[in-house]
């Protein structure tokens, strides 16, 4: 089971499994996703969708109950949450309500099932502001944003279901994740800007700020191999780039440059884009790299495969 099966990266990942051979329930209120991510996986036998709110849990129960013949050998993975940053930080309830509380429910709907394997899509934002390299156990954790916050709440909550329901659980701490199919994001926002007014792209901030990038196929290709190989009964990991980041300032030249060389690009300046913005961190994968698994592309790369990929779509 997917939830969140229709946006950006569960699609990505819906697709995948279906390639390996899985039969795959997927779950979306569409929101934020979009049934056109689904239009390979909707060609499949082995693909059911349920456009539903994950907390709708006396619904989602009726209808999963009559879907989910063998319990223990399923997997759940979870990505429905709120992915845009900003509308958390202008409405708090919007993390509560659609980060926090739909894992709550995925668990409650877990145990009322008898599913005990829950593979959890985390973020970054967990950790606040550091200056030093991002480790799985750096600390003091510190969230920066609403975000951030209901994500390490959830990371809380699925430790503590490890006590009465659960059996396993894979927690994936993702970075900037770029590719097709992107919903939201600094080049899909750049993009959009530009297709609005060609003459000018406004940036948030100074376009200093240096985050890691990573390409979804990357990412989902981290995501099956940490499922597959990590067997203790937490399992939480960084995933990213190796150790490499991405000015916005390059971004922001490069989307200029595809797709409107004429364009001016006027930086609003400060250190933050937002309120909740974390304008620099860098992360450690050295516990991923351990496991096996290290990525192909730098974070630079991975930028400028999206932006190829991206920007045909928008002009």
């Amino acid at each position: 089971m997917v939830t969140g099966a229709a946006g950006f990266v569960g699609s990505h990942l819906t697709d995948r499994l279906l390639a390996q051979g899985h039969r795959v329930i997927g779950l979306d209120n569409l929101r934020l996703g979009k049934s056109a991510h689904l239009r390979q996986a909707l060609q499949s036998p082995h693909f059911t969708f349920l456009e539903a709110d994950v907390n709708d849990y006396a619904a989602n129960l009726r209808r999963l109950g009559e879907l989910v013949p063998a319990p223990a050998r399923a997997t759940v993975w979870h990505l429905a949450a709120n992915s845009d940053i900003r509308a958390g930080s202008e409405d708090p309830e919007v993390d509560l309500r659609h980060t926090f509380l739909t894992t709550f429910n995925v668990l409650k709907l877990m145990r009322a099932l008898g599913l005990r394997r829950l593979a959890f899509a985390s973020s970054s934002a967990i950790y606040g502001p550091h200056d030093q390299l991002l480790s799985e156990d750096s600390g003091p954790i510190r969230p920066a944003s609403n975000y951030g916050a209901m994500k390490l709440a959830s990371e809380g909550i699925i430790s503590a279901a490890l006590e009465t329901s659960l059996e396993r659980a894979w927690i994936f701490r993702f970075p900037n994740v770029v590719g097709p199919r992107a919903t939201h994001g600094v080049i899909y926002d750049f993009l959009a800007k530009l297709a609005a007014n060609p003459a000018e792209l406004e940036v948030l901030g100074d376009g200093q700020q240096q985050k890691p990038y990573l390409h979804v196929d990357e990412l989902v290709d981290a995501m099956l191999f940490i499922q597959e190989r990590a067997a203790e009964p937490l399992n939480c990991y960084n995933i990213g780039p190796e150790g490499s980041v991405t000015a916005v300032q390059y971004i922001a030249e490069a989307v200029v440059r595809a797709v409107a060389p004429q364009a001016a690009i006027r930086y609003t300046g400060g250190q933050k884009g937002w309120p909740g913005d974390v304008p620099r961190f860098n992360y450690s994968i050295a516990k991923l790299r351990r496991l096996g698994w290290s990525p192909k592309l730098t974070s630079n790369q991975a930028v400028d495969l999206a932006i190829r990929e991206l920007a045909p779509a928008r002009t």
